[in-house]
Order: structure tokens, then C-alpha cells, then sequence
């Protein structure tokens, strides 16, 4: 089975087709016009869209040596994301499937990206027979979820404010790094001193402003954002520049053990022996490193996807749809589908 995936959720184009379960081809093209801005733009960035998503499309299925003619299915996001965005992707994907008379899957964005970390691409990597736990951390979202074999999941925590991704980002505006700031931070933490400062980890053993903290799941950045601010502005830009990789360093490891601590946490809480992390910031190498390191002590496997398939892209879309139908979980859409902007949580 030949299914053709689009993903067009926020900042990145791309279109995958998977063959026969595999990835055959998986084209992202990741938008720098908003660099300017320093963060998204949404009309820029369904506008970007507009003008890439044939090209794209086209790209993934010649990557993939197939013809329009021989795919089966079409998948595509149908949110949530920047609703602008969203619908130029969606709506060329229903127009296609209609062209082709092939049937239409609608996914959604996030639940892709929880099971992301298990894209074929060679016969050794299966995703666990059993429940896992999902942390699934971008920059828009922070969210842990159970996972049970048959692909359902019901959420245990999620972020009451910023995501983990978009304290990244802030933080590192703050500091003066170009956007997005995330992947700046990493490398600069590479060469700084994580002790140098500890910035607070909200609604962990650490804070105090959580009795119940252990049966807490839930994430909070923006305490992080504030105190990252004061602690600039009490301080000379020159000693800012002189300490930028022990700043980062230490901005980075606030956020990541955070994002350890209860997802390991939640796995040793309802038994769970297998950790999934996924989305843009799974790309982190100290959130990999921190997470293997804590994973390994209690004997939990740990799954997350190749840095391609980390932040945003159509190889999660056509895979979690591949998924689904092999499981009789979904039935392909008459092309009568709604975009959404919001997760909903429950």
C-alpha cells in the first residue's frame, strides 16, 4: 500500500510516502521567513504553503519512484495548528484524493507526533508490544500520555502555560539568540557550566509550590521565562556575554530535567516499562542524554525518533494513518473534513 502523507501544520512543508508500511521518501521544507520576527507569523507562514506545496508533493512522490496514480491512500493533518496553515495543506489533500478518486484520511497533528518514534525504516525497530508512556514536547505543546497497545491514550499531564519548546525560544530571545533558539541553546549549552545558576523547575521536588507534586504531571515554563528575564536585567550585558554557554546551560537544564523527572516518574507510577519522547524539542541532545541516563537506572526502554522525523513532518502523518487503518481504527474520509486549531485534551 502506497499512502502519500501532508503535513503543513505550522512553519514546515513537507509530503512522505510510505510504501508498503516503510518510508520511501519524506520531504520537509522548514520556513526561515520568519527568523525575522523572531517567532511564527501565521499569514506568512500559510502564504509559504501556498507557494511549496505542489513542488513538495511532487518531490515526495518521485523520491519515492511512484506515480501519482499508484498511491492508495491520502493522509493529511487536519489540526491542530495555525488553522490558516492547516487548511492549505488539507485542502490540497482533499483535492487531490478527489482527483484521484482515492480515499482521504485526516490526522491529527499530535497524536502523529506520540507514536513518531516508531516510523519504519528497517525491520529492527518495532514499536513496543505493550503500553508506553508518551512525553510529547514541541513549541507548542508539552503534554504525557499512557499509551495502550491498541493506540488509545488518555492524557495524565500537559502544560498549564508555556510549552517547553516555547520557553526555548523566549528564553533565548532574551539573551539575544536569533530564532527559533531552541537548537542555539543546545549548542551553546555544549560548552557551558549547567550548575552555573539554578533557574526554578515549577511543580517538581524542587518547588515548594506543590505538596502533591509526585502525583503531578502537569509542566509550567513560565516562572522559568520570568526569572531567566530578571536574572538578565540584575546583571551587565557584559557579564551575559562572557557567561552566555553557562546561562544556556543552565535555562536548558532547567527545562530538561523537568521534562525527566515526570516522565519517568509517570512510567515507574502506572508500571509502565517503555518511554516514547517526541516533537521538536526530542531533538535536544541533553533532553536524549538526560532521558537515556534516567531511563537506563530503572530499566525502562526508551523510543525517540531520528532528529528528521523529531520536529514536524509528513512521514508521523502517513504512518500514524498506516497505522490506524491496519487496525481497523479509522475508515477513509468521503473528503468532507473539518480543520481544527486546538488539541483537545482529555
Amino acid at each position: 500500500m502506497n499512502i502519500l502523507g501532508i503535513e503543513t501544520s505550522c512553519d514546515e512543508t513537507s509530503a512522505a510516502v510510505l510504501k508498503n508500511g516503510r518510508v520511501a521518501s519524506n520531504i520537509i521544507s522548514s520556513q526561515l521567513i520568519h527568523k525575522a520576527y523572531g517567532g511564527v507569523v501565521p499569514e506568512l507562514a500559510s502564504r509559504e504553503h501556498e507557494r511549496l506545496i505542489v513542488s513538495i508533493v511532487d518531490r515526495a512522490v518521485n523520491e519515492a519512484n511512484i506515480q501519482k496514480n499508484d498511491l492508495d491512500i491520502i493522509a493529511a493533518t487536519a489540526g491542530p495548528g495555525l488553522i490558516g496553515a492547516v487548511m492549505v495543506g488539507l485542502c490540497f489533500a482533499q483535492g487531490l484524493a478527489y482527483a484521484l478518486k482515492k480515499p482521504l484520511v485526516p490526522v491529527n497533528h499530535i497524536e502523529a507526533h506520540i507514536f513518531s518514534g516508531f516510523i519504519q525504516e528497517d525491520p529492527e525497530h518495532q514499536a513496543p508490544e505493550d503500553n508506553f508512556i508518551s512525553l510529547t514536547v514541541s513549541g507548542g505543546h508539552t503534554m504525557l500520555c499512557v499509551v495502550d497497545n491498541d493506540l488509545h491514550y488518555r492524557v495524565i499531564g500537559r502544560t498549564i502555560d508555556d510549552a517547553a519548546g516555547e520557553a526555548f525560544d523566549k528564553t533565548g530571545k532574551m539573551l539575544g539568540l536569533d530564532y527559533p533558539a531552541g537548537p542555539l541553546i543546545d549548542k551553546l549549552s555544549k560548552e557551558g557550566n549547567a550548575d552555573f545558576h539554578t533557574f526554578p523547575r515549577a511543580l517538581t521536588a524542587q518547588s515548594r509550590t506543590s505538596k502533591s507534586y509526585r502525583d503531578n504531571f502537569d509542566f509550567s515554563f513560565s516562572g522559568l521565562k520570568t526569572s531567566v528575564l530578571n536574572y538578565i536585567n540584575n546583571h551587565e550585558p557584559e557579564f551575559i556575554e562572557q557567561h552566555l554557554p553557562d546561562i544556556a546551560a543552565s535555562i536548558q537544564e532547567a527545562i530538561i530535567s523537568v521534562l525527566v523527572e515526570k516522565t519517568v516518574a509517570a512510567a515507574l507510577k502506572y508500571n509502565i516499562g517503555a518511554i516514547s519522547v517526541a516533537g521538536g524539542v526530542s531533538a535536544n541532545s541533553g533532553l536524549r542524554h538526560k532521558m537515556e541516563t534516567s531511563c537506563a537506572k530503572h530499566g525502562i526502554r526508551l523510543f525517540v525518533p531520528k532528529a528528521v522525523y523529531s520536529t514536524d513532518n509528513a512521514a508521523m502523518i502517513a504512518t500514524l494513518a498506516s497505522l490506524k487503518l491496519s487496525r481497523g481504527l479509522v475508515k477513509p474520509n468521503n473528503y468532507d473534513v473539518a480543520p481544527f486549531a486546538s488539541f483537545e485534551y482529555s
